[in-house]
């Protein structure tokens, strides 16, 4: 398993420090996200975390998949990598 994971669906005003804050509960995060519009530089509404441990990313898929944020259900899973997806 991978220690990155995808973080979909974010409410549009969740920026960097509370996107670490919902999932560091899970893990000591090393990496965290939110993918912003480059022009206009609005969040896009999805993001990605890297944790130190495969336990952590696995505990924080489970916890918050589907869980609602400000009224919207969250996609959490397992982060593609650019081989992977221009392979499917």
């Amino acid at each position: 398993m991978n220690k990155r994971i995808f973080v979909g669906n974010l409410p549009w005003d969740v920026g960097f420090d509370e996107l670490k804050k919902l999932f560091s509960p899970f893990g000591e995060i090393e990496d965290a996200i939110v993918m912003s519009d480059m022009k206009t530089r609005k969040s896009r509404g999805f993001g990605f975390i890297t944790y130190k441990e495969e336990a952590s990313a696995e505990k924080a898929i489970k916890e918050m998949s589907e869980k609602e944020i400000q009224g919207r259900k969250l996609t959490v899973n397992i982060a593609q990598t650019n081989e992977k997806k221009n392979r499917d």
